[in-house]
C-alpha cells in the first residue's frame, strides 16, 4: 500500500488550490487563535499574580496598622490614668497643707519645734534585711 500512495499525484486544478488555500488559511486561523490564548493566558495569569501579591501586601500592613492600633489604644488608656492623677494633684497642690507635707517631706522643711532626722535609704534597706534574719 505504501508504494501506492507514492505514485499517487495530486491534481492541479482551481478546486485543488481552491481547498488547499482554505486550508492553509484555517491552519494560520488556529495558529493566530492559539498564540492569542496564550497571550492573553499570560496576561491574566501575570495580573492575578499582581493581584494576589498585592492583596498579600496589603493584608500584612493591615495587620500592623491593627496591631499599632491595639497599642497606641492601650497607650491611650494609660494617658488618661496618668491625666487623671495628674488632675487630682492639681486640686490636692491648691491646698496649702498639702504643699506644706510636701515641702516638708522633698525639702526637709520644718514647722516649729520639729526635728527632722534624714535616714538614708540603703541604711534604710540593711536595717530591714537584718532585722528579717
Amino acid at each position: 500500500m505504501s508504494d501506492q500512495k507514492k505514485n499517487v499525484t495530486s491534481i492541479e486544478n482551481a478546486y485543488v488550490r481552491h481547498e488547499e488555500s482554505k486550508q492553509k488559511l484555517r491552519m494560520n486561523r488556529k495558529k493566530k487563535l492559539f498564540r492569542r490564548l496564550v497571550v492573553f493566558f499570560l496576561i491574566a495569569f501575570t495580573l492575578t499574580g499582581f493581584l494576589i501579591s498585592s492583596l498579600i501586601s496589603r493584608a500584612s500592613v493591615l495587620e500592623e496598622k491593627k496591631e499599632e492600633k491595639k497599642k497606641l489604644e492601650e497607650k491611650l488608656v494609660q494617658l488618661e490614668k496618668q491625666e487623671k492623677v495628674l488632675k487630682e494633684e492639681i486640686v490636692k497642690l491648691n491646698d496649702d497643707d498639702y504643699i506644706a507635707k510636701i515641702a516638708r517631706r522633698d525639702y526637709f522643711f520644718s514647722d516649729e519645734g520639729e526635728v527632722i532626722f534624714n535616714i538614708p535609704e540603703k541604711e534604710k534597706k540593711k536595717e530591714e534585711e537584718e532585722s528579717s534574719y
